[in-house]
């Protein structure tokens, strides 16, 4: 998928756990961890407000595209 999620990049940079970023923006650890895997088919937009505004970045910050 030429669609990488970089969540996993700014969890690092902000030492905050999978648990933690999940509770705050309001999923599941295992639904956190179909986003860092790459494994996720979609992504709502509200969702991913809600990533950005808890570690206070742009949506390019958590997704790049990729050429295969």
């Amino acid at each position: 998928m030429p669609i990488v999620v970089r969540i996993d990049v700014e969890l690092a940079k902000r030492k905050m756990s999978v648990g933690e970023f999940a509770e705050r923006v309001g999923l599941t650890p295992a639904n956190v961890a179909v986003l860092k895997n790459g494994r996720a088919k979609a992504v709502r937009f509200n969702t991913l407000e809600a990533m950005c505004r808890v570690l206070d970045c742009q949506p390019g910050d958590l997704l790049e595209w990729v050429d295969d």
